[in-house]
């Protein structure tokens, strides 16, 4: 897929439009879910005529393969339901913690963690900003800038390496981000919803991790319930 395209303008003898339209594949999140997106950031100049134009099309940069969290959530669903990865809701975290000594991942960025976090969990972020500066890499900040986002991020490559220097795979987890996701089915949402935590838990059942939970709602459920929290300075 090309990331970042230079399309020149060939104006007829009638024409005086000039356009450069700079469209860049790029992968965005919200708390709920991840998709591909695709933008197109165009600067045009003109005179008194207009008329169309004919464009030829440069690749200038071309996206990476597909990792395994870029899988179809529909394929992420389906390996969560075989492996049988249930959700749990807050209060039940909060117990399966303290009395069966499951561990909260974390996989929001560092920052939010840092901000509020249940106490003795362990933050390995799925998602960081993004380091490199490969064509690739200016083509997704050029997007992300482009609707006002100034810290875009990318997959961390390191995640289930940090994962496993902290979790064994017969470690009881609890994956939790910011709101959880589901993998119920609606009427609007007949596969359920994508969601970070969803994500790390695919990435580590995938990876051979035994006990793997996902918190339900997320840890803004955790807040809203006023259970016992702790940050960092």
């Amino acid at each position: 897929m090309v990331a970042l395209t230079l399309i020149t303008p060939h104006t007829s003898s009638s024409s005086s439009l000039q356009s450069k339209l700079y469209p860049a594949s790029f992968t965005t999140y919200s708390n709920s879910v991840i998709e591909n997106s695709t933008c197109c950031i165009s600067i045009k100049s003109s005179t008194r005529r207009r008329s169309l134009s004919r464009f030829t099309i440069q690749s200038a940069a071309t996206k990476p393969a597909k990792s395994p969290a870029e899988e179809e959530w529909k394929v992420k669903r389906e390996l969560l339901l075989e492996k049988k990865v249930r959700s749990v809701d807050v209060k039940e975290a909060l117990r399966l913690q303290q009395e069966n000594n499951f561990v909260i991942l974390d996989v929001r960025p560092e920052a939010e963690f840092k901000e509020a976090h249940p106490p003795g969990a362990i933050n390995v972020q799925i998602y960081r900003l993004i380091k490199e500066w490969t064509a690739w890499d200016i083509a997704r900040r050029a997007a992300f800038a482009f609707f006002g986002i100034f810290a875009g991020t990318e997959e961390n490559p390191e995640f289930l390496q940090s994962v496993e220097s902290k979790l064994d795979k017969n470690s009881k987890i609890i994956v939790a981000c910011s709101s959880g996701g589901t993998m119920k089915p609606t009427l609007n949402l007949p596969e359920g919803q994508q969601s970070r935590s969803f994500i790390a838990a695919y990435l580590l059942v995938l990876n051979g991790y035994q006990n793997v939970f996902h918190l339900e709602g997320g840890l803004y459920q955790w807040f809203k319930e006023d259970l016992p929290i702790e940050s960092e300075e």
